[in-house]
């Protein structure tokens, strides 16, 4: 099979052409701009494009497919090129379900909580030797790619993310997969670029579960109100399974999951992480998975990349990185980091780096969401702003939505680290949030310097 990518360097994009290209497949790629880790990630595979942007020269009748990127834009030469040739065009969620369609396809959604409950399940099922193919949207310890496909499995299992699927399909991706068992972790408005009111968001995700095939399994938050109002109304023909924070416990010695008839001690912490093991549980159990394999697997997760990742450590303080942005994320993750670390003093530092966290209008569904800190620093870049080609914000505008007397807010970089350097003492927790990379800061220097 030969198969070119149009904007090889997304997250996903580029690992699921090296999945391709391990498979055996003739992979090229191109776009207009690509990143770390994704750059020395194709390079390492030979899959680099010689040089950035787009040159329709690449787009050949001898091509069996094209895969299409949601950074391309509907008007990029080369897809112009492909549709001319009438070359099949797949955005990578198509892809994704063809290649699985008749495989049974856990798919997990939710506003918060998918790529750990993701990795939790996939933990699970490798723990017991059960081959699978997956797709997470974050590089999990023990695999070298966050896609995986095989000839050779009967199960996938696959991160649904909302959002849209490509610049020629305005679907959101998590529409695509049909699942035969499907979780939604829990529903907060997020994306508000392309999802402008809470109800068009909602029914994003009532749509969700009507792609769920007849027979099926939804899995589903009943702590979320709006989850169960959902699956309430489910068509008949699918199957309900409610889940709950699964029972939990820490002292001195660490964080344990509980329940009447087993302790089970945890590497990963935190009230979110229990509601993301109980709903990852039923998966496996629907899966096939026992709960005593279950609960023997879960034991050694340590969670994944950037989410409550642990950058450094000293004898008293800690540093995490983790990728909290929307409102709700923000509040569970502190508050965990809180009640992990009672007594301590928490340094919460958050970049603000969507389009939704950046829109005036959506600003004020952070009010509150910082309070379990000592002291909180919130940052944002005007450049992106601009770039976003929002309405300017500004510093006093952040601190009135959010509100608090611990915060403090910044919009160079530079000054938000010097501060934030003042802060580092014994005891002390340091908690780093954004989706993105405060301006291509180093964090694991940061953290370096924040225990030093």
């Amino acid at each position: 099979m030969r198969i070119h990518f149009i904007a090889i360097g997304g997250a996903v994009m580029h690992n699921l052409a090296i999945a391709l290209h391990r498979k055996g497949y003739e992979v090229t790629g191109s776009d207009d701009e690509i990143f770390e880790p994704s750059r020395t990630r194709l390079e390492a595979y030979g899959l680099l494009p010689e040089g950035t942007g787009w040159d329709p020269s690449r787009i050949s009748a001898h091509l069996d497919a094209v895969i299409l990127g949601m950074h391309a834009k509907a008007d990029n030469p080369e897809l112009v090129k492909a549709r001319d040739l009438g070359i099949k065009i797949w955005s990578f969620p198509e892809y994704l379900y063809e290649q699985t369609k008749n495989k049974k396809r856990i798919v997990v959604a939710g506003s918060h909580g998918k790529t750990t409950t993701t990795a939790m399940i996939m933990h699970a099922l490798k723990y017991n030797e059960v081959d699978f193919d997956y797709m997470v949207g974050s590089l999990i310890e023990g695999y070298e790619t966050m896609v995986g496909l095989s000839d050779n499995t009967g199960i996938a299992v696959f991160e649904g993310d909302e959002y849209l699927t490509s610049p020629i399909d305005r679907r959101p991706k998590f529409h695509l997969y049909r699942p035969e068992i499907a979780i939604i972790t829990g529903i907060a408005w997020d994306h508000m670029n392309v999802f402008p009111t809470y109800s068009n968001y909602v029914d994003q995700f009532r749509i969700f579960i009507d792609t769920i095939l007849p027979g099926g399994s939804l899995i589903f938050n009943a702590e979320d109100k709006e989850v169960s109002i959902l699956a309430d109304a489910a068509r008949p023909d699918i199957i309900r399974i409610p889940y709950r924070t699964h029972g939990y416990f820490l002292n001195r010695k660490g964080f344990y999951a509980a329940t009447h008839s087993r302790t089970v001690p945890m590497l990963v912490f935190g009230e979110h992480n229990m509601q993301n093991l109980s709903a990852a549980k039923e998966a496996c159990l629907s899966a096939g998975i026992s709960e005593e394999q279950f609960y023997r697997a879960i034991t050694s997760f340590e969670g994944t990349s950037r989410r409550l990742q642990k950058l450094g450590e000293s004898d008293d303080s800690v540093v995490f990185l983790d990728f909290a942005h929307a409102p709700s994320k923000v509040k569970a993750t502190l508050d965990a980091v809180a009640e992990r670390y009672p007594g301590k003093k928490i340094i919460a530092c958050l970049e603000l780096h969507t389009y939704s966290s950046l829109n005036t209008g959506f600003l004020p569904n952070y009010r509150g969401t910082l309070n379990s800190a000592a002291t909180a620093y919130v940052y944002f870049n005007p450049h992106a702003v601009e770039i976003k080609k929002l309405e300017p914000v500004s510093k006093d505008d952040i601190a009135l939505h959010f509100g608090g007397d611990n915060l403090k807010v910044f919009d160079d970089a530079g000054m938000l680290f010097h501060e934030l350097k003042k802060e580092k003492s014994s005891g002390q927790v340091f908690l780093l949030m954004s989706s993105g990379d405060f301006d291509g800061t180093d964090m694991q220097h940061l953290a370096k310097e924040l225990l030093g």
